[in-house]
């Protein structure tokens, strides 16, 4: 069933992609590439088709239409099944959960427009809590070390971490601060004129 789906971060992305509206796949990885969205999953020709084809497979998504423009190829347009808009936001919270660097949450992240902003604002304070709580921990670790004689030169990889961990602190309260603010545009329905003036002229950019 399409609600057991083990979605890949790059299939989260081709879901969030058709949720903007129908696609056929050339457009979605110039899309991507264009956003420079690539820089958070690798996406090749291969790995992208496999995906668009295992997530029809699954039933999130369905073939639409097929065109051909001139002499390129034939192009197949894909639309979004009912199931998966549910999926992908569930995927999404999953996400925003994480604590670690891995691709799903920075993905998430990525994606976290597509839920709404007060659900979003708990995922992250709760994070939040998190990451200090490892921080902390750490600190007090790496102050134990120090008392009982560690050379430094033993502790950077812990010292590193516990600095990553204080600026992702500091760059989640800037993000909660945004977010607390309502001039912050959340999501598609308070995007400016101008703003989905600027959407649309690159998709239609990319599906060229």
């Amino acid at each position: 069933m399409a609600a057991d789906v083990k979605l890949t971060p790059l299939g989260a992305m081709v879901l969030a992609l058709l949720r903007e509206g129908d696609m056929h796949p050339y457009e979605m990885m110039r899309l991507l590439r264009q956003r420079r969205d690539d820089r958070m999953v690798k996406v090749t020709n291969g790995t992208f088709y496999h995906t668009v084809g295992r997530l029809e497979r699954e039933g999130l998504i369905a073939e639409v239409g097929v065109d051909r423009d001139g002499n390129r190829p034939e192009r197949t347009t894909y639309t979004l099944q009912p199931a998966a808009s549910e999926v992908l936001e569930e995927w999404v919270r999953a996400g925003l959960s994480r604590t670690d660097r891995s691709p799903e949450f920075r993905v998430a992240l990525a994606e976290a427009h597509n839920l709404s902003r007060a659900e979003v604002t708990d995922l992250i304070t709760a994070r939040r809590a998190a990451l200090a709580l490892q921080s902390e921990t750490i600190d007090t670790a790496l102050d134990t070390a120090s008392e009982r004689g560690v050379l430094a030169q033993y502790l950077i990889e812990a010292d590193r971490h516990a600095a990553l961990l204080r600026a992702e602190l500091t760059w989640t309260d800037g993000f909660l601060d945004a977010l607390a603010d309502a001039s912050y545009a959340w999501g598609d329905d308070e995007l400016s004129t101008r703003h989905r003036a600027a959407k649309a002229a690159q998709r239609k950019a990319a599906s060229e």
